[in-house]
């Protein structure tokens, strides 16, 4: 891990396109800033752990087989057809 000290409204610049700036200290926290390209997804990690244990969880579901799923749909009635 590369560790920096800042102080208000200094900036790191990682890449050609990312720029990380203190905005604000306080007692307990820090006001940073990110700017990034609009394809660059930037999350608080919190987020990003939450979106990728949900992902992971999807991508385990247990589908029913293809299959199954035919034949259901072929068990619908017809729709009836409006003039």
């Amino acid at each position: 891990m590369l560790v920096f000290t800042r102080r208000r409204d200094e900036a790191i610049v990682i890449g050609d396109g990312i720029e990380v700036r203190v905005l604000r200290t306080g007692k307990d926290a820090v006001r940073i800033g990110v700017t990034a390209p609009a394809d660059v997804l930037v999350h608080r990690r919190e987020v990003y752990d939450a979106v990728r244990a949900a992902n992971q969880t999807a991508a385990q579901a247990v589908l029913p087989p293809m299959a199954h799923l035919a034949g259901r749909l072929r068990l619908q009635p017809p729709l009836e057809r409006v003039e």
